[in-house]
């Protein structure tokens, strides 16, 4: 069985993230995302995940991304060895992103606009009731005879 590397996570971004660009001229967006962790003994951990983009997903990211936002990303996790300023060697864990979802343009909408859902299942209004009943094509029809010996199956 082949080995699968692949990491969904969604979580908030901690700063603005970080554009850049190689010497080659290809974007590469750096940002970190505070997750959530399993709850135990009623404290749930936070899990710092370092993020980086490639391409016109970095850019994406950049743009439109900003701190406090939350995102989820999809990618698969990366050792990211190399040598510090001190001659030591550092490795460490960084997910390179190849799907990102980042929250709705207008984020102030999204939230009132799912609370107006909510409330409107617990509270029917008669205004949108009637206008559900005149976008009915069938409420002014008449019942239709049929035997079971007429439908097809």
């Amino acid at each position: 069985m082949a080995d699968v590397n692949t990491i969904v996570a969604s979580g908030n971004l901690t700063a603005d993230p970080e554009l850049r660009y190689t010497q080659n001229g290809l974007a590469v967006a750096n940002a970190t995302i505070a997750c959530n962790g399993i709850p135990r003994d009623g404290v749930t951990p936070v899990i710092f995940l370092k993020i980086v983009a490639w391409k016109g997903t970095a850019e994406s990211l950049a743009n439109f991304a900003r701190k406090g936002q939350n995102i989820t990303v999809t990618g698969s996790l990366v050792d990211a060895s190399y040598t510090g300023q001190d001659g030591k060697k550092v490795s460490k864990v960084e997910v390179n992103v190849l799907h990102l979802k980042l929250p709705p343009k207008n984020s102030q909408e999204a939230p009132q606009q799912q609370s107006n859902v909510n409330q409107s299942n617990h509270q029917p209004n008669p205004q949108n009731s009637r206008q559900q009943g005149n976008s009915d094509p069938f409420s002014t029809g008449t019942p239709i005879d049929i035997s079971d010996d007429d439908l097809p199956f």
